[in-house]
């Protein structure tokens, strides 16, 4: 290699994406239509249109166009805190000892702390571009809420939160920055809605989960007019828009001639890990270059690797249309872990697709080991990482040091969602020892998934 690899590779404002790339339009198996929950037929736009957006609704069912223009309003809106950088983690390979070259796309430059702003802007834009009032939404660890409240205020539009109910009290700065914004945080499930009073009559005290909040956001959004319901995760253009990740990563890489061996991402809906793998994922499937891909998911809400490939209700209240996903069923409410964006029950259909398929692999971690990954690299490369993103670093470390062992200069990719400023509730639990690793029985996972449609 001629060219010193620096320790942040920056690209220019022209080097921002021009258009979102689309892994379904190069998917030999494609992802298994949603099922309207009445009929169980396929949902056509008219149906989705209820529900979502009309524009993001053409992009939910495009399986065919590679590439989707992004409209100059978001692209610009995008230069605020894009490109974002890869970094080269040399502090971290010394520290290891490891012949691997560590990189990460650092996703966290931008107040919502995450990689989330990059949808929500997007979905906003559509939003407002119809001429709606408002749109209601659910946030597990708040980063969504966060990025959503961000992009509604920036179009004026209102913004209803439904926050999951554990999250809403481990995380109160995260809610207030919402409220910053503008936006409306209720705990999840509540009784503002049929659905919540519902739930909390079955589930009394419960903590809550990513498919309750749903449930309440859409019964809010289809029972006032002028309101779309907008989701920060698993549908498929959530992971369009996210594509700008893995864009940004690529082109990055070719700039100084480098190909990733192993890419790594946390897996709770898919959105992360389909940006950060959806160029090297194309090329994989049109079989230009071969990687190895790695979803890495809590050992407390398993979807890949102990869910069902079946079809599901995306929510608890089964108002939700049905997917072809790996779940733990929707019923499943997951112990209240401190990586709260990953406590979804399960996963996108486009990700499911491509790991039934056997392009990509996952793997589970334990809680308190992904806080102990989360410490070390805080020591070492100096940024707070989110819990979410956690899941990621410990793996990356893990096959660093497999390197290390083998004497492989293995060069691996991993994506740092975001930062871990507002999760210091999680960290001090850690800190003071009293983190615990609950993992579900066989038992709970299967009573959940007896009740799949």
């Amino acid at each position: 290699m001629s060219k010193e690899i620096p320790y942040k590779i920056y690209l220019d404002e022209k080097d921002i994406p021009s258009s979102w790339y689309n892994m379904r339009a190069d998917m030999k198996n494609k992802p298994a239509p949603l099922l309207n929950p009445g009929t169980r037929q396929p949902m056509t736009a008219q149906e989705l249109s209820g529900v979502f957006c009309e524009e993001l609704v053409k992009q939910e069912l495009d399986e065919t166009t590679p590439y989707i223009e992004i409209p100059q309003e978001i692209r610009d809106f995008y230069k605020m805190y894009r490109p974002a950088p890869l970094v080269r983690a040399y502090c971290l390979e010394k520290k290891l000892g490891t012949p691997a070259k560590i990189y990460y796309k650092f996703e966290g430059n931008n107040t919502s702390g995450s990689h989330k702003l990059n949808s929500a802007i997007a979905q906003a834009y559509y939003a407002k571009k119809q001429g709606l009032k408002g749109v209601t939404t659910e946030t597990g660890a708040g980063q969504w809420g966060t990025a959503l409240s961000m992009a509604c205020a920036y179009f004026e539009l209102d913004c209803k939160v439904f926050m999951v109910k554990v999250s809403y009290e481990q995380k109160p700065f995260r809610r207030e920055v919402m409220r910053t914004y503008g936006a409306s945080v209720t705990p999840s499930p509540s009784e503002m809605t049929e659905v919540g009073r519902k739930i909390l009559a079955e589930h009394p005290g419960t903590t809550g989960s990513l498919g309750c909040a749903i449930s309440e956001a859409v019964e809010v959004a289809t029972h006032n007019e002028g309101y779309r319901y907008v989701l920060g995760s698993v549908l498929n253009q959530v992971l369009l828009h996210q594509s700008v990740i893995g864009l940004e990563a690529k082109a990055a890489f070719d700039k100084y001639g480098i190909k990733p061996d192993m890419i790594i991402g946390c897996a709770g809906g898919g959105s992360n890990l389909g940006g950060l793998i959806a160029p090297f994922m194309g090329e994989k499937l049109r079989g230009e270059a071969d990687y190895r891909i790695i979803a890495v998911e809590p050992a407390s809400c398993p979807s890949f690797t102990r869910g069902k490939y079946a079809y599901d209700f995306c929510d608890t209240g089964m108002i939700c249309p049905l997917a072809k996903m790996y779940t733990l069923g929707s019923s499943f409410i997951p112990a209240p872990n401190h990586a709260g964006g990953l406590r979804f029950h399960g996963m996108s259909t486009t990700l499911s697709q491509l790991y039934h398929d056997g392009y990509m692999e996952a793997v589970t971690a334990k809680q308190t080991e992904v806080f102990e990954a989360a410490e070390y690299f805080a020591r070492v490369e100096g940024i707070l990482p989110a819990p979410e993103s956690s899941h990621a670093i410990k793996v990356a470390i893990d096959e660093a040091k497999k390197c290390k062992e083998t004497g492989e200069e293995k060069t691996i990719l991993f994506g740092l969602t975001g930062t871990g400023y507002f999760d210091l509730v999680a960290y001090e639990k850690f800190n003071n020892g009293e983190m615990d690793d609950y993992i579900p029985t066989d038992a709970e996972l299967e009573e959940a998934l007896s009740r799949l449609p």
